[in-house]
């Protein structure tokens, strides 16, 4: 894809692991909204690069919700199921530059050893294979070489973030024991290749950005400016997720949730839209949109 130097190219990118909920709402909303305020385009791309925790039938779920609560994308959705040799390229080209190794380490191996825990409580990987394969060892993955130096950026909310990508992440993965081609490889490759000059996501990815900043050094590639949202949480204090049951977004009631998800990021919507219609409530938000009034927190609980 292509774009003018000076254009906004926005996206929202959602895991087909199981339906939208509130917490997909928001992000949906925040980053569509950043993107239309700015006279910018907003792409959809599906992030079913992992095979495993793909859900049948989930991504058409998730268009459909989409559809319903009256978004409106450009351009044809991107499915990353369909972008393995961009993925295999990319990889190649940091094993060519030293910057990738194979590892022959297990999970368990990983967990049991002396890594510690990375910023985001991960088990860390302590560089064992760094040096090379011992005789005999087979590789079950291939790993980024991350410095020993601090990455930061200016998030757009939470102001400058960052840290030692070796001592606070440890290398990362980039194809897997089971050959699936990792996340963070596969969102620096099609951020790139869709042209995003802007990322607003949820704040569960601000401890990834360095190390997919570092990633798009390497790969010499442009660095979007990035926005993290706040996510909403229960009472536990735990995003909302399939895993935590969050409930599915109910697609025949737009307004309530639509509404709702624009009182959580902070931008005063009168009572009266909960009366109006789905288009009613879209040509306010458009119209008031101000990232400024966004709360700058990591998490806001919804009880």
């Amino acid at each position: 894809m292509t774009r003018s130097p000076s254009a906004y190219r926005g996206r929202f990118a959602p895991s087909p692991s199981g339906p939208l909920h509130f917490g997909s709402l928001v992000a949906a909303l925040g980053s569509c909204l950043e993107a239309r305020c700015r006279q910018g385009e907003w792409l959809v791309r599906m992030e079913d690069v992992d095979g495993p925790r793909t859900v049948p039938g989930a991504a058409d779920a998730i268009l459909r919700s989409l559809e319903a609560y009256g978004f409106v994308w450009d351009g044809p959705v991107l499915w990353q199921s369909q972008r393995h040799e961009a993925y295999a390229a990319a990889l190649a080209r940091l094993q060519a530059a030293g910057q990738a190794y194979p590892c022959a380490c297990s999970r368990k191996e990983i967990a049991e050893g002396h890594g510690g825990r990375s910023i985001d409580g991960a088990p860390r990987y302590a560089g064992t294979c760094r040096g090379g394969l011992q005789p005999g060892q087979s590789p079950r993955a291939w790993r980024l070489r991350l410095p020993d130096r601090e990455v930061s950026f200016e998030d757009g909310l939470l102001g400058r973030v960052g840290h030692n990508l070796e001592r606070d992440v440890g290398d990362i993965v980039l194809l897997r024991a089971d050959g699936q081609y990792a996340y963070q490889l596969a969102v620096v490759v099609d951020d790139a290749f869709q042209g995003v000059t802007h990322v607003v996501r949820g704040a569960d990815l601000l401890d990834s950005t360095p190390r997919q900043i570092w990633l798009q050094q390497c790969l010499g590639v442009p660095t979007p400016a990035y926005v993290h949202l706040p996510l909403a949480t229960n009472a536990r204090g735990e995003k909302l997720s399939k895993q935590t049951r969050a409930p599915a977004l109910d697609d025949d009631r737009p307004v309530p949730a639509l509404v709702d998800a624009l009182e959580f990021l902070g931008q005063r919507p009168p009572p009266a839209l909960r009366a109006a219609s789905r288009d009613e409530v879209w040509a306010w938000a458009v119209a008031h949109w101000n990232l400024a009034l966004v709360p700058r927190c990591r998490a806001v609980s919804l009880e």
